[in-house]
């Protein structure tokens, strides 16, 4: 575990709440871009499972052990949540692309196909089940190392390159 966030968590599970805080602004963007990708663009799940990702670690940072990253631990939480989340609507469909952003600098044309690519990738990953969905975002959209993504998913390496692969090509089939 980094130094720092050892001294924020130490701190934050004595009942120091700006260290708590602290570690918030330092993973935030990370785990709202997991819960974001995961809930598939939409804004009120991605903004639920952040809050109850954060809400969690505070109630429960006197839990953490340090036998992981602090950061690993977090993801852990945060994909926890998404895994209620879809268990709870598995019926509803869950894509938006109320998100998808526009660039100033691209001509029509482009802005057009830039929408159609993102409409395609956001069904295409709308329907992997949200293991694989999750394997690809922890992987290929938020960078982590194959032994950090599969201590988040608590599966072995092998198991993490497997269902990764898997959700690859599952992707693929979808996008062709």
């Amino acid at each position: 575990m980094d130094k720092n966030d050892a001294e924020l968590v130490e701190k934050a599970k004595a009942g120091d709440t700006a260290s708590f805080e602290a570690l918030v602004k330092r993973y935030q963007d990370k785990i709202y871009g997991l819960a974001n990708y995961v809930c598939m663009g939409l804004k009120s799940e991605a903004d639920d499972v952040y809050q109850e990702t954060f809400i969690s670690a505070f109630k429960n940072i006197k839990k953490f052990h340090g036998r992981s990253g602090f950061g690993t631990w977090l993801y852990r939480i945060a994909a926890n949540n998404c895994w209620m989340k879809f268990r709870r609507k598995r019926s509803e469909k869950l894509v938006s692309l109320e998100d998808i952003r526009e660039l100033k600098d691209l001509t029509h044309a482009d802005e057009v196909a830039r929408s159609e690519l993102s409409a395609s990738v956001a069904k295409a990953l709308s329907k992997l089940s949200v293991d694989y969905r999750l394997a690809v975002t922890l992987a290929d959209i938020q960078g982590l190392t194959m032994e950090e993504a599969a201590r988040v998913l608590k599966i072995t390496v092998p198991a993490f390159k497997t269902r990764l692969f898997r959700a690859r090509q599952k992707l693929k089939k979808e996008l062709e």
